[in-house]
């Protein structure tokens, strides 16, 4: 039976921290096995998994005895293998699950890019551009569209989970309009609509992001004919109006980026408009390891940043808006309620 030690003097602390790797890639493997997805609600013996996964057993064991160092699985004393809290996190069935969000962060091209994370810290730059030759979205969607793939459903995953916190947050009584800028499928904006049954929506992102939009928003969904759904660029401009406009995790670019994207909503609301950006927070106790770790990956592969309160702070009143309210949204994101003065 494998048990995780507890405590571990520093020697030992930062020998398993250079090991990292393997954790990771660890949680990968079993993820595209499926392990998780095979061992049901009792435990199960290797043999039997190793079945049910087409796998030998005794790399399997190995795997899997690692994982349980981390609470990933549970050894029993007969030897066989049991959920926990994490594990169930890798089915993909789980209505919480984060397996996509697990291979996401472990794809090929990050093994290519964490190398060279010094590069990235002495220049402040991207360092995808020079692994492959252009720009990070360009080189998913023209040479990894497998990778691609994982990252819309990654994102999907995790638009699907926080837009009811969202929602639940936010009241927007006695607002007619709501618009989801660079909101992916339009999670948020198909949330918020359930929840206010005489609003109007608008959904704006890329053209090959909406394309694919939730199903309730598309032609025939329960939400079509309340919601606008436009292709575009928040960068480049934002041609509506709306008296809420909604943000959410996309205030990661570069500074030049995401001025532009905020100047156009200012422009495009006027006056008086309300702008909610929804964030993560690298200053965020509970969740500072997952975000700081983001922060890393962001300076890699598209040479942008997560936000501490006072650099959101600062970005948001540089653009010109008023911040009315700071509030948690839940363990990970934090809500900056704003407002385009008069």
């Amino acid at each position: 039976m494998t048990t995780a030690p507890t405590a571990p003097p520093p020697p030992m602390r930062l020998r398993e921290l250079v090991f990292g790797a393997a954790c990771a890639a660890a949680l990968r493997a079993a993820a595209r096995l499926g392990v998780a997805d095979a061992l049901g609600d009792s435990p199960m013996t290797v043999a039997d998994l190793a079945a049910a996964v087409k796998t030998e057993p005794k790399p399997l064991r190995r795997l899997l005895r690692a994982l349980t160092c981390y609470g990933v699985f549970a050894e029993g004393k007969d030897g066989s293998f049991a959920h926990t809290d994490m594990s169930l996190l890798l089915r993909e069935d789980d209505p919480h699950s984060l397996r996509y969000i697990t291979l996401w962060c472990t794809e090929p091209w990050t093994w290519d890019a964490w190398p060279l994370l010094d590069e990235a810290v002495r220049t402040g730059g991207n360092v995808v551009e020079g692994l492959y030759g252009k720009e990070f979205f360009t080189y998913l969607n023209e040479d990894a569209p497998r990778s691609a793939e994982v990252f819309n459903r990654a994102m999907t995953t995790s638009s699907r989970q926080s837009a009811q916190d969202v929602a639940a947050l936010l009241d927007l009584s006695g607002c007619s309009s709501v618009a989801d800028i660079g909101g992916g499928q339009g999670h948020v904006v198909a949330s918020l609509l359930e929840k206010y049954p005489t609003m109007q929506g608008t959904l704006l992102d890329l053209p090959r992001v909406v394309e694919n939009a939730d199903p309730r928003l598309r032609a025939g969904g329960s939400l079509a004919d309340r919601v606008s759904i436009v292709p575009g660029d928040c960068r480049e401009a934002i041609p509506f109006r709306a008296d809420v406009y909604v943000i959410k995790n996309i205030l990661e670019w570069d500074d030049d980026s995401t001025a532009r994207a905020l100047r156009n909503v200012i422009e495009a609301g006027g006056p008086g408009t309300r702008v909610v950006v929804i964030e993560n927070l690298v200053d965020d106790t509970p969740s500072m390891r997952f975000s700081t770790a983001m922060d890393l990956l962001l300076l890699l592969n598209v040479g942008g940043a997560k936000h501490t309160t006072d650099s959101m702070v600062g970005r948001l009143t540089e653009a010109g808006l008023v911040i009315d309210d700071i509030r948690p949204v839940n363990p990970y994101l934090h809500a900056f309620d704003c407002t385009v003065p008069r």
